[in-house]
């Protein structure tokens, strides 16, 4: 059986092969494009991305991974930007910061001023940080690993991963980070149902286990969670710091037991031959592609050289193409409708079941802060809200990127009469300010009062009370402070503390609801904008795809029209020699596709 290296030898011959037929052909779009596919072919590059709440030991991991200190990491530090580390000859940082109406501007940075990075650096100048990245030389990455370290999903302030679930959609691997002090809880497990919707190879990883002794005990209680979930992952416990010490110390034992040997088996195996697999999937359907174009218009001009009478009835059948062809180009053309239709669609779609998901997070609130004294649970209540947002936020994002992938096959179903046509990556990981964070939700009152206030607000109920039946009780000769006017003085006092109780968390209740719609009302609002931008950015990917399928449909088809016409005024001593020529190409061509085909099942 040919081994992952010879696969990739042999059809990036194939891919040279073809690429010298269009180039005699003077098909510059299509060498261009062969190009294209022979750089991810021979330098394909893997993004792995390291997602995790927060401090579960993601910057140490890259750390460890590399044998390099380039994440910071520390009791006090926490990754506040997403970083990436590539491979580089020299080691170098620069941070990418956004620029309003214009291209990201790069600006370098001392390797030394990366510890504690923060978006508020004044390296950035005020502008918004984007991301941070960091060239150093690394045999491991060296292999065409990409490494992004992403900050932490939860926390306060931060009450939603759709930024992250962002990166992760243009992710060849995905490992998600959860430590050993506890078991999976359930925004976690949400959160790995997302991320697996959008990306095929996914790892667990049970941190810190040198810390923990019951580690074993999680993880066995954590493969159930993801049983029960109907998730079928890899669950891989590790140590950082035990693989630190092995590095270390050269101990291969010690190793072993950091759990690394394991990590790199599923990078090798899971992620690496997959990868590798659709690459070569990718480039064989680019290669039949390709050589469709070009047999389209070497079998024309053959067949006008080998006999004139069929070439006349060609180019006519030609004319015919060439005219169904140019129509793909106008504005009212079939594939442009789908596409315009389509994202309209999706828009409404998706605008409405993000509002649906939050007004039922709303609603459940609500009911919750009627059931008891928001004042109290406030705290817990708030938790739960924002991991609820962003469970809805990430679904309903997961769910776009599902039917954005659906949709970009429904147009290519358009041009199912041009051959095989490959599908656009929708990566929109890149997008400047994927949602911004928004306000926390609004404190609120716990509604304790003291001691003196309880008593001054029992004497102020009962107040009338002494007075009204000390006045009653004078008519039949008491004093006006007895048992009797003391007594009613109790009974309405406590009806009036019971009843400012009742006012004052009937008040929290209002308050509450109304800071519940304000966050709810901002995450909308954000994630709405956000997904918008996301959208229009997909219908740019897939109009100038299909567009430059469109054209390519359209200029095969002119050539070929050209030269079934040039063919009939070959002169006869020329025909033969030509007609030759065009056959041995129509040979290459025929077995590149037919090799293309293979790589292709």
């Amino acid at each position: 059986m040919p081994t992952s290296a010879t696969r990739t030898a042999e059809l990036t011959g194939l891919v040279d092969e073809v690429a010298a037929v269009a180039a005699a052909a003077g098909r510059t779009d299509l060498v261009a494009r062969l190009a294209g596919a022979r750089t991810r072919l021979v330098d394909p590059r893997m993004r792995i991305v390291v997602v995790g709440p927060l401090k579960q030991g993601k910057s140490q991991l890259v750390n460890s991974l590399l044998n390099l200190s380039v994440c910071s990491v520390g009791d006090d530090e926490t990754t506040a930007i997403a970083t990436v580390v590539y491979n580089a000859d020299v080691a170098s940082a620069e941070l990418v910061l956004a620029e309003p109406g214009l291209d990201p501007v790069r600006v370098p940075i001392p390797l030394t001023d990366l510890a504690g990075l923060d978006p508020s650096t004044p390296a950035a100048g005020g502008r918004e940080v984007l991301r941070v990245e960091i060239g150093v030389p690394s045999p491991l990455l060296a292999d065409g690993l990409v490494f992004v370290d992403t900050p932490g999903v939860g926390g306060h302030g931060n009450p939603h991963a759709a930024a992250t679930l962002g990166l992760v959609t243009s992710a060849d691997a995905v490992l998600v980070l959860s430590d050993a002090s506890q078991e999976f809880t359930e925004p976690e497990v949400a959160f790995l149902q997302q991320v697996v919707g959008l990306c095929p190879a996914v790892a667990c990883l049970i941190s810190k286990t040198d810390l923990y002794p019951h580690w074993r005990e999680i993880v066995e209680a954590d493969r159930g969670h993801l049983v029960r979930a109907g998730l079928q992952l890899p669950l891989i416990p590790i140590s950082s710091v035990l693989r630190t010490h092995a590095l270390r110390l050269q101990d291969r034992e010690l190793d072993v037991e950091s759990g690394f040997a394991a990590l790199y088996d599923f990078l090798r195996e899971q992620v690496r031959a997959r990868t590798e697999e659709t690459i070569r999937q990718s480039v064989a359907l680019d290669v039949r592609s390709v050589a469709e174009h070009l047999a389209l218009t070497l079998g024309s001009e053959l067949a006008a050289l080998r006999d004139p009478a069929k070439g006349a009835a060609a180019v006519a059948e030609l004319q015919k193409a060439k005219a169904v062809a140019e129509d793909l180009q106008k504005k009212s053309s079939k594939w442009q409708q789908t596409l315009a239709d389509g994202i309209a669609d999706l828009a409404a779609d998706i605008d409405h079941d993000l509002r649906d998901r939050l007004r039922r997070v709303t609603r459940e609130a609500e009911e919750t802060v009627d059931e008891g004294d928001p004042g109290r649970d406030w705290p817990a209540l708030g938790e739960w809200l924002e991991q609820q947002v962003a469970v809805s936020i990430g679904d309903n994002f997961v769910w776009a990127h599902e039917r954005s992938v659906w949709l970009a096959e429904v147009v290519a179903s358009n041009f199912s009469d041009s051959g095989a046509v490959a599908l656009p990556h929708l990566h929109v990981a890149d997008l400047d300010g994927l949602l911004d964070p928004v306000a926390s939700l609004a404190d609120l009152e716990s509604g304790r009062i003291g001691i003196t206030q309880k008593v001054l607000v029992g004497m102020r109920g009962s107040y009338g009370g002494v007075l009204m039946f000390g006045l009653i009780t004078t008519m039949m000769g008491m004093a006006l402070v007895n048992p009797i006017s003391v007594s009613a003085g109790l009974l309405l006092g406590t009806k009036a503390y019971r009843e400012d109780r009742e006012s004052r968390i009937l008040k929290r209740r209002s308050e509450a609801k109304v800071a519940i719609r304000r966050f709810v009302d901002d995450v909308s609002f954000q994630a709405g904008k956000e997904s918008k931008d996301r959208l229009r950015m997909i219908q740019r990917m897939l109009r100038d795809h299909f567009t430059e399928v469109a054209e390519q449909t359209l200029r095969s088809l002119a050539e070929s029209l050209r030269a079934a016409q040039d063919a009939a005024q070959v002169a006869a001593s020329d025909r033969a020699r030509r007609a030759t020529d065009i056959e041995e190409r129509m040979r290459v061509l025929a077995a590149a596709r037919d090799a293309a085909a293979g790589v292709s099942r």
